[in-house]
């Protein structure tokens, strides 16, 4: 008896005009707004708040000139008027004529300057030292020139005038200028920005290349800490102008900084305020000068360590 033959049914090739099968669409994913790239907008509360604040802080300028170019008549009214007069000059030759303003804003820009490139350059050596450089008691050194910070300026203004008495330096510049050329804030300001902004890499890789560190400052340091110094410079140099106590202390009316020149100002039974406020708008413009100059520094500064961080 023969078995039945099994038939293999060949496969039915696919046709190739079909159409073949949709594939399924994945989901589209809900992108999130990216909080680097976005650009924020300020409303008007913010605008508002932020011209309140211009107003409030440009007045007492303004308020400077318009007392600067009134009478003392007129300053005496209740209301004061807000509006410039047209004394300006006549208060300007008041001011020439009770104090030698022109020597006193020489003698307050020698002074000032000296100060601001001594504490900029020292205070830029000892933050870096104290920042990147290995030394044995640098944690001490440290302490004790942080420490200087809490004592009172005032405790040493007697011993400070008995050794310039000794060097003979009363009434001169010098002793107003060598008191500061070095500050302990200046000193810890620039050690805490070097911390922050200069890489440890960086140095040895200057090292690696052969370079000393005297090299390593002049090439790498200054230039990244520029910005840093800007500000301590626009510190230090209004601190410097505007200090009356030590140099009526060590100078007298014959050498007067600008701040000792304005106290002779106004004088007589009825104090002047027009001409005071003369004298004080000519003594701020030469600070508003260094801020317009170093303004943009600051603000690059702030800039790039937004963006790199």
């Amino acid at each position: 008896m023969t078995a039945p033959s099994t038939t293999e049914i060949p496969p039915v090739p696919a046709r190739r005009d079909a159409p073949a099968a949709p594939m399924p669409r994945p989901r589209p994913r809900r992108s999130r707004p990216s909080r680097a790239g976005r650009t924020l907008h300020a409303g008007p509360v913010a605008y508002a708040i932020l011209i309140v604040a211009v107003l409030v802080s440009a007045f007492p300028f303004y308020w400077t000139l318009v007392a600067a170019s009134r009478s003392n008549a007129d300053l005496a009214q209740v209301p004061p008027s807000l509006v410039p007069g047209p004394h300006l000059i006549r208060n300007f030759e008041a001011v020439l004529e009770e104090a030698d303003i022109g020597k006193a804003l020489l003698n307050s820009l020698i002074v000032s300057g000296s100060i601001t490139l001594g504490t900029v350059l020292c205070c830029t050596l000892a933050g870096f030292a104290f920042a990147k450089l290995r030394f044995r008691g640098r944690g001490a050194l440290l302490a004790l020139t942080v420490g200087t910070m809490m004592i009172p300026p005032q405790l040493g203004v007697i011993p400070l005038f008995m050794m310039i008495a000794e060097l003979g330096w009363v009434n001169q510049l010098q002793s107003v200028i060598l008191p500061g050329l070095v500050s302990a804030f200046g000193v810890f300001f620039m050690r805490q920005y070097l911390v922050q902004t200069l890489p440890d890499e960086l140095i040895e890789a200057a090292r690696v290349d052969g370079a000393s560190t005297a090299r390593i400052f002049w090439s790498i340091v200054v230039p990244i800490a520029r910005p840093g110094m800007a500000v301590l410079g626009l510190l230090t140099f209004m601190a410097a102008w505007n200090d009356f106590f030590w140099p009526i202390v060590a100078l007298t009316s014959s050498e007067p900084t600008v701040q000792v020149a304005l106290r002779q100002l106004g004088g007589g039974y009825v104090h002047d305020q027009s001409v005071i406020m003369a004298g004080t708008l000519l003594g701020t413009l030469p600070v508003l000068l260094v801020f317009g100059l170093l303004g943009r520094q600051i603000v690059g500064g702030i800039m790039q360590g937004a963006v790199k961080g």
